[in-house]
């Protein structure tokens, strides 16, 4: 692993204390929430978890979080961070899942390396102040001189961890794909770039801050051939595989006619299962699909609004639950959502599935936002507030006024009423957003500069 993919680890001994909080809400495996409770933390690790008055009194830094509630940082297991530039482009607005990315190949083959930097950090911004910790980010298309680096650079500037996927599309309309030949890329160089970025930065331990996964795009974006080799890859260096997944009906009939199969018969004879392995929306899996994910341990990142802004569907999340497939949720990119409210994304999860009858208490969708979201990226140090787990939580206040009224019962409260911003945001220990702000990047700059760049993507297209 290489001196830059260390960064965020610390060489000399930190202490942070949170005390005082209303309500502690551990999801550890008892599921404690502890009144009046605290957390004890040393170099990014947590030491302590508890009442207020059973933990150490001092450390380096004591953040008093008096009628606020404390939840393990949620964790966004599908985005495509380079979207946030073409939000509610016009002629993606009312599109289906096949219309929407044919209008926007074109647009996105103008991004640039500057592009992709700042929208990564403007991404990360909107996650880490609606109380998400660790993101994966899956980047598929690299015009420009493009690379995952740029996204990397961005990761380590604001402090977020990071899983990040490197997408490709290999199959363009000349061979019966759906992007455009010029935004495709090479199988051989694809798999040689993605190999070079595993032996750079990936970084296997726990608490790692950065890890790269192997994610070839879709069904209908890249070959047989190349899943099948992607897969090979990433079980020789050990790293997660990630995809999309029988998305909606189109989704489902190109499987059908390009491969003869349903999108879970062809994840399952291409080496797409395990639980190593997690789909991106899997909205129309079937009902052998769903057995075949629960058997393998196959993880589905779940992306509510995605689902409904392109009129794709409910996913079965109440089945897939109690069959035992693990579910972590996801925002995707914000041109299919135009949002990345992960706390947001959590309140309309649980509705969502109402909808259809399923019900999900807000205990089991936070815990499907952050455990689910930790087992579908293949990690046992985040997740949950406990002794020897990674130090990311993040706090809210709860006389927001969002939340009035809702005192009873602060955590249900959280997930059913409006969403605030965080408070607190602390990843690996490291307090990346204090009293609302973010500390790490100056967000008005980002924001303008980011601006600046999507009215170049529109002027372009």
């Amino acid at each position: 692993m290489s001196k830059e993919a260390k960064e965020g680890k610390r060489t000399m001994t930190q202490t942070l204390l949170i005390k005082n909080a209303r309500v502690v809400v551990t999801m550890d495996d008892a599921r404690r929430e502890i009144a009046d409770g605290g957390i004890f933390c040393r170099d990014g690790v947590i030491e302590a978890v508890g009442p207020t008055n059973e933990l150490p009194t001092e450390a380096d830094e004591v953040i008093d979080a008096r009628d606020q509630i404390v939840i393990p940082g949620l964790v966004n297991t599908h985005h495509h961070m380079y979207q946030s530039l073409t939000r509610v482009i016009g002629p993606a607005q009312d599109a289906e899942l096949f219309g929407w990315l044919q209008a926007l190949y074109p647009i996105w083959a103008g991004l640039t390396p500057d592009m992709v930097r700042t929208s990564t950090l403007t991404a990360m911004a909107e996650l880490l102040l609606s109380g998400c910790t660790t993101s994966s980010d899956h980047l598929y298309i690299y015009p420009n001189g493009v690379n995952l680096e740029h996204s990397i650079e961005a990761a380590q500037q604001i402090g977020m961890r990071f899983h990040a996927a490197r997408g490709s599309m290999s199959v363009g309309q000349s061979q019966g794909g759906l992007p455009p030949d010029r935004v495709v890329e090479q199988e051989p160089a694809i798999l040689k770039e993605t190999q070079r970025l595993i032996e750079r930065w990936h970084d296997p331990a726990r608490h790692a801050m950065l890890r790269i996964v192997v994610a070839p795009c879709s069904p209908f974006s890249v070959s047989r051939g190349l899943m099948r080799d992607s897969a090979l890859l990433a079980r020789q260096y050990g790293v997660s595989l990630h995809t999309h997944l029988a998305e909606n009906d189109n989704d489902i009939a190109y499987s059908r006619e390009k491969f003869g199969m349903t999108p879970a018969e062809y994840a399952e004879d291409l080496g797409w299962v395990g639980p190593d392995v997690w789909h991106a929306h899997c909205v129309k899996l079937d009902e052998p699909g769903l057995q075949l994910f629960a058997r393998s341990r196959t993880g589905v990142a779940h992306c509510p609004c995605s689902n409904m802004r392109l009129g794709s569907g409910i996913a079965p999340v109440r089945r897939m639950r109690d069959l035992g497939v693990p579910v972590g949720l996801g925002v995707d990119g914000s041109a299919s959502n135009d949002g990345a409210h992960m706390l947001g994304e959590t309140r309309m999860a649980m509705l969502l599935q109402r909808v259809t009858g399923a019900a999900m208490t807000a205990r089991e969708t936070l815990e499907i936002a952050t455990r689910g979201g930790a087992q579908v990226l293949g990690r046992d140090d985040i997740g949950a507030l406990a002794p020897g787990m990674s130090a990311d939580f993040v706090s809210f206040d709860l006389n927001h006024v969002g939340l009035a009224g809702g005192q009873g019962d602060p955590l249900a409260a959280l997930v059913f009423c409006g969403a605030p911003q965080v408070t607190h945001s602390i990843v690996n220990g490291r307090v990346v957003v204090r009293d609302g702000q973010l500390t790490t990047v100056e967000l008005p700059r980002v924001i303008e500069q980011h601006n600046h760049f999507a009215r170049l993507l529109a002027q372009a297209s």
